[in-house]
C-alpha cells in the first residue's frame, strides 16, 4: 500500500528538519559549540558509527592477541600445546604398537609359537639346506623336463628369498655335547637340546644386548639375546643367569649355567633356539656342537 504523497513530503520534511545541537557553558551561558543536524544525519551517522565499531572489533579479534581475552577462546599458546600433545601422542601410539609387535615375538619364542601363515616359511627354511655342487647330477631327467615350467612357476612364490639367513660370520657354539633332540618344524620344536655335563657355562652365540633374562614355570630360567642381521639366540632349562636385561655381550661369553629347570625339562641339558626375521631356523645347519 502507497503513502499518499502527503505523508511522503510529511516524513521527508521529518527527516530534513535542522536542529541546533547546543554546547553551553553552565555557569556563564556561553556558547561553546553548536551543531546544525537532522534526523537523518544523525541516522546516518549512527549506521556509519555502529559499521565502524563493528569492523574495528573484528579486526582486533581477528588479527591481535586481545581475542584471547575474550572469555571461552582458546589462547594461541594452548592450541600449539595441544598440536604438540597430538603429535607426541601419536608418535607413542607408534611406540607402543612396535613394542607390542615385539614383545609378543619375544612371547611366541618364549612358547615356541609360529603363526600358521608362518609355517610355510618355517618349511622352506628348513629344507633348505647347503649343498655340494660337486655331488650332484646336474643332467635332465625326464621327470625334471616334464615338471620343469610348473617347477618354474612355483619358483616365483617361493617364500625362501624372504628368509634365508647371511652366514658371513661364525657362531659360537653355546655348549658343547650331544644332540638328543633335533630341530623338527613339523612338530613345532624349533630348537636343538643339547645335553652338557651340569652346571657347563652356557655362551653367548654371537655378540648382542640381552632382551628378556627371566624365570618361566615351563622353560626354567630362560636368556634371549638379539645380534645383528635379525638375528635372536634363546638358551633355555639354564640352572642360573649370569646376565640381566640389558646387557651386552660378546661372542663366547658366558651367560649361565647348563640346568634342569622348568617343567619340560628331562635333565640337564640346553634348549637353544635361533630366529631370523621372526622365523626360526635349524641351529644344526650353523653351529657345530659336538
Amino acid at each position: 500500500m502507497k503513502l499518499p504523497k502527503k505523508d511522503k513530503r510529511k516524513i521527508k520534511q521529518k527527516l530534513l528538519h535542522k536542529y541546533r545541537l547546543v554546547i553551553l557553558n553552565e555557569d556563564t551561558f556561553e556558547e561553546r559549540l553548536s551543531f546544525q543536524l537532522s534526523k537523518l544525519n544523525v541516522i546516518i551517522l549512527t549506521a556509519i558509527s555502529a559499521l565502524l565499531l563493528v569492523s574495528g572489533t573484528a579486526l582486533l579479534i581477528a588479527f591481535t592477541p586481545i581475542r584471547e581475552y575474550i572469555p571461552g577462546y582458546s589462547s594461541t599458546a594452548l592450541k600449539n600445546k595441544a598440536t604438540r600433545l597430538t603429535l607426541t601422542v601419536d608418535s607413542l601410539t607408534t611406540v607402543v604398537n612396535k613394542n607390542s609387535a615385539y614383545f609378543r615375538s619375544i612371547r611366541n619364542m618364549l612358547i615356541g609359537k609360529v603363526d600358521s601363515l608362518d609355517m610355510k616359511q618355517v618349511y622352506t627354511l628348513e629344507d633348505s639346506k647347503p649343498v655340494d655342487a660337486d655331488t650332484v647330477n646336474l643332467s635332465a631327467s625326464q621327470q625334471d623336463s616334464i615338471l620343469r615350467a610348473k617347477v618354474e612357476q612355483e619358483d616365483k612364490y617361493n617364500l625362501i628369498e624372504k628368509a634365508t639367513f647371511n652366514t658371513n660370520f661364525t657362531l659360537f657354539p653355546p655348549v658343547s655335547g650331544r644332540i638328543t633332540e633335533v630341530y623338527n618344524a613339523e612338530e613345532r620344536h624349533y630348537a636343538v637340546d643339547v645335553v652338557t655335563e651340569k652346571n657347563e657355562p652356557v655362551k653367548a652365540t654371537l655378540d648382542g644386548v640381552v632382551i628378556f633374562a627371566e624365570w618361566t614355570a615351563e622353560t626354567g630360567y630362560v636368556i634371549i639375546i638379539e645380534h645383528n642381521f635379525g638375528l635372536i639366540s634363546v638358551y633355555k632349562h639354564n640352572a642360573t643367569l649370569l646376565k640381566n636385561q640389558g646387557d651386552l655381550v660378546t661372542a663366547g661369553e658366558a651367560i649361565a649355567v647348563v640346568g634342569d629347570t622348568g617343567e619340560f625339562s628331562y635333565g640337564p641339558h640346553l634348549h637353544f633356539e635361533l630366529w631370523v626375521d621372526g622365523y626360526p631356523v635349524n641351529p644344526s645347519d650353523y653351529i657345530n656342537f659336538e
